[in-house]
């Protein structure tokens, strides 16, 4: 019986560790911002031709009054971040790791999409879509 036991193990352990073990490696996530893992997703959203016009009084923009307010614009599928009182930066919401458009945070001049914990900077040179934003009084202008 110890015998067959042992076989069991030997046969059996390799197969279920790599089962529950190296399934999630493979699968990892990298926290780093450089590149895109997920090219076709970046690629097709780039040639989407976009213009969204924002009168930022709306209340619904009221956290772009102050510098460091963010907004997720689900609804036009862009993340929305006032960098300066003159500059606010607008980027499509997919992230580029999975395209998750509604898990996002923002600290610290980084979003995070909680889908998979990766990170991408507030700047128009991480892997985030980032799209001409002007603004002319309260009017945000947004286009590629």
């Amino acid at each position: 019986m110890n015998k067959n036991r042992r076989d069991f193990l030997k046969n059996a352990c390799a197969p279920v560790l790599i089962t529950v073990l190296g399934i999630p490696v493979l699968n990892s996530c990298s926290k780093d911002d450089s590149g895109s893992s997920n090219n076709n997703l970046n690629g097709s959203l780039q040639n989407k031709p976009i213009s969204v016009t924002i009168n930022l009084d709306e209340d619904e923009f009221s956290s772009l009054k102050d510098v460091g307010g963010w907004y997720n614009y689900t609804a036009k599928d862009i993340l929305l971040v006032r960098i300066s009182e003159s500059v606010i930066r607008a980027f499509n919401n997919a992230c580029p790791h999975q395209g998750a458009r509604n898990q996002w945070s923002y600290d610290d001049n980084t979003f995070t999409c909680s889908n998979h914990g990766r990170d991408f900077p507030n700047s128009c040179e991480g892997s985030l879509i980032c799209y001409k934003a002007t603004i002319n009084g309260n009017i945000l202008t947004i286009t590629n």
